[in-house]
């Protein structure tokens, strides 16, 4: 059947018949020209397709990960190498969110026009390329400026791993598949910080991004192999500048975008612990690199206890009220621990309430956002990761000026009261995954 003569998609999941839902479960790996469209299936038939999918998804997401997570234990140390101040070193997570972010912005658009695959191999090689080069770096702004374009190489595998699931599924279906990625890419900070730790006391910081090099060169070659989730017969028509208007639509969503200032908010949280902890833990508490690793990696499981749990509410949209509670507490406990009792197991206790919080979150507002989003779904994924960059880029620094205890004590309590405010505002939204 040619594309032309492809049954229409539906975005609704009973009209298809059998066949048709056996034909979309075979998409993601054999793609025949008759394969049925985007359809939300309520059990893929073929289980090793399914694992295979998520697998690969969860790859995608894992690089994304990693190129913020893997070489935070080394700030310290580059802090000295380059000579320079903790917020100009953290500028190097700033401009990395800013890539992602910008990434994602033009990103988005271009794979619902030219599809998923060609647009993940091209941004896979931006970051090689940015990651090579950065080795290399004679000075902390010539590293900077590596790190934007690092930023716009892994945004291709950091947007596709929420676009592609919407291709292929819809509803409390997609939400499954969103908890279990979430909860499967727990491995990915739990892991990344203590592989950098490890690979920073061995090689020195330039060995991380000749791993993260490596990774993304796996990633490359597998993706050459994956088949495309986005048939041309519901690719966007016309120009590729005409497949950027879907962001006017979005933006003048009410629902869509109180779900993404939700996510945003609660993901500038993450980001704001992943660029002070290295200097709480480190710095002030005494860690080696190593340990730091091990700390955050084991911190990171409380995320994925977060996003298995959320699940379990009915409506979804439960657990992120729940989740800004937790982290709303969470917050105000940790910043009183920074300011006066400085003991490394209220640390923990604290971060442990914030971090499972926040799997509570990400996980419905992904979910919610996408949903609600999936008729530009390329442009709805970006805005969903641009709002978490664009607040982390802007609080990443943030927590490095003056003495970091305190700043970080301030940027989490600011932080919380705009998560718990934007749960408000999705709690008003009727539910729309009641089962």
């Amino acid at each position: 059947m040619k594309d032309n003569d492809q049954i229409p998609k539906t975005q609704n999941p009973t009209a298809a018949a059998e066949p048709q839902k056996a034909q979309a479960a075979a998409v993601l790996k054999a793609q025949p020209e008759n394969a049925a469209p985007r359809l939300a299936q309520t059990q893929p038939p073929v289980k090793t397709v399914y694992w295979f999918f998520v697998t690969f998804v969860v790859l995608l997401s894992t690089l994304g990960s990693f190129v913020n997570d893997m070489f935070t234990p080394a700030l310290p140390a580059m802090c000295r190498f380059f000579h320079t101040s903790i917020p100009t070193v953290q500028m190097g997570l700033t401009f990395g969110m800013a890539g992602l972010a910008v990434g994602q912005l033009l990103l988005g658009p271009l794979s619902d026009h030219y599809g998923r695959k060609p647009v993940l191999i091209i941004s896979l090689a931006i970051f090689i390329i940015a990651a090579v080069v950065s080795v290399f770096s004679p000075t902390i702004h010539f590293f900077i400026g590596c790190r934007f374009f690092q930023g716009i190489g892994a945004s291709g595998g950091y947007l596709l791993a929420r676009t592609m699931p919407a291709d292929l599924y819809h509803g409390r279906q997609l939400a499954k598949i969103m908890a279990l990625i979430g909860a499967i890419n727990g491995v990915a900070p739990a892991s990344a910080p203590v592989l950098g730790g490890i690979t920073a006391d061995a090689f020195g910081w330039r060995g991380i991004f000749v791993g993260l090099a490596i990774l993304a060169v796996l990633v490359l070659v597998i993706s050459c192999f994956a088949k495309e989730t986005l048939l041309p017969a519901y690719r966007s028509k016309g120009s590729v500048w005409h497949s950027f208007a879907g962001y006017g639509a979005l933006l003048k969503n009410g629902k869509f975008m109180t779900h993404v200032a939700f996510k945003g908010v609660a993901l500038g949280l993450l980001f704001a612990y992943i660029a002070g902890t290295p200097y709480i833990l480190q710095n002030h508490y005494g860690m080696s690199q190593t340990i730091y690793g091990v700390v955050i990696g084991a911190n990171s499981l409380f995320v994925v206890t977060g996003s298995a749990l959320a699940m379990k509410f009915k409506p979804l949209k439960k657990a992120a009220t729940v989740g800004a509670a937790l982290i709303l507490v969470g917050c105000i406990a940790q910043a009183l621990a920074l300011y006066n009792v400085r003991s490394i197991l209220l640390f923990e206790v604290c971060m442990g309430a914030i971090l499972t919080g926040l799997g509570l979150v990400f996980t419905t507002t992904n979910t919610l956002a996408m949903n609600e989003g999936r008729q530009s779904a390329g442009e709805a994924s970006s805005l969903l990761g641009i709002a978490g960059y664009v607040v982390g880029g802007v609080v990443s620094p943030l927590v490095g000026v003056g003495n970091v205890l305190h700043s970080t004590a301030i940027t989490f309590v600011i932080l919380a009261l705009l998560i718990a405010f934007t749960a408000f505002l999705s709690k008003r939204i009727a539910p729309d995954l009641n089962n």
